[in-house]
């Protein structure tokens, strides 16, 4: 198909805005972040102590956010 005879796009006001989402962190990261072994964090999860987290299939995943905000917790 040559340039001109391509569809022309129709042009639109509207802006999608997607949000921004920061990039989960693995077990690892929180390990890193908070300065505790990574089977203490499995032991906090299994004993629902420890920051909250979720699974996305077979991965353990944790929002950055949360993760901060139960670290503040646990200080104050």
């Amino acid at each position: 198909m040559r340039r001109n005879d391509r569809p022309e796009a129709k042009a639109s006001s509207e802006v999608r805005v997607l949000p921004t989402i920061d990039r989960l962190w693995t077990i690892h990261d929180v390990s890193a972040f908070l300065g505790v072994p990574v089977g203490t964090l499995y032991q906090w999860r299994h004993r629902e102590q420890g920051p909250p987290a979720m699974r996305l299939g077979k991965h353990l995943r944790f929002d950055p956010t949360q993760v901060r905000a139960w670290a503040a917790e646990q200080v104050a």
